[in-house]
């Protein structure tokens, strides 16, 4: 699960301040564990800052602020601060845009870009993949997902383009175009070197910030048709 943290302060050497955060990025370059920062000002009080950083987890979390050089940067941090700043905890239950970035990540990074080492990183342990094209139905796993991905690789050479996505709650939808050229095997189809193209749709549930289930529809006959085998 993803884990936030939010940190309060005034301060009104705000210059200093943000030298202090950029020696201390260069210093822990490879060792921090945040993926995402934003530093905001109050717009109504300009001495008045939240620093929002963002963990993949509550673990990382702890392990970025047992780094050596954070504890240093923070008490150079309150002696710049009027004040000891507040911090707040946040576990993330709900992050459409994160989910919506995570199915793209999926589709360009690992489907086509071939990084299948980010499966684990993307898709839960005991994902569902719904794929009415096999038997069964239904299958448990993220491994289900290497071994499709593997199987369609070796086949074709391919890209996917997202045609429409919609994110909601736990939920995102998204209609694309997957264009590629027949290099391999393909279910007992030898290599053509044809350059094919087909329309799908999948729908994908979250779960702690990964992918929980999948479902699958795709134009197969089509592909099957451009294939010369229907």
């Amino acid at each position: 699960m993803k884990f936030v943290q939010i940190i309060d302060y005034r301060t009104a050497d705000f210059d200093s301040m943000n030298a202090l955060m950029d020696r201390w990025v260069e210093q822990t370059k490879g060792k921090r564990t945040a993926s995402h920062a934003v530093i905001g000002r109050d717009r109504s009080e300009a001495d008045h800052y939240l620093d929002i950083v963002e963990f993949d987890s509550y673990q990382e979390a702890m392990e970025n602020s047992q780094l050596p050089e954070t504890d240093a940067m923070f008490r150079e941090m309150v002696a710049l601060c009027e004040g000891m700043p507040s911090f707040t905890d946040l576990d993330v239950v709900r992050e459409e845009q994160s989910n919506a970035a995570t199915v793209r990540r999926f589709f360009h990074e690992i489907a086509a870009g071939g990084n299948l080492a980010a499966i684990d990183e993307v898709f839960a342990p005991d994902y569902v993949d719904h794929d009415v094209a096999n038997e069964p139905e239904s299958e448990t796993g993220a491994e289900v997902v290497r071994r499709d991905l593997t199987m369609w690789r070796e086949a074709f050479e391919f890209t996917f383009d997202i045609e429409r996505q919609v994110a909601e709650g736990d939920e995102v939808a998204v209609m694309w175009r997957w264009t590629g050229r027949h290099k391999g095997d393909f279910q007992g189809i030898p290599a053509t070197g044809e350059q094919c193209s087909m329309t799908g749709t999948t729908f994908f549930r979250f779960d702690g910030g990964k992918i929980k289930e999948g479902w699958f529809h795709f134009d197969r006959l089509s592909l099957m048709q451009q294939l010369g085998a229907a």
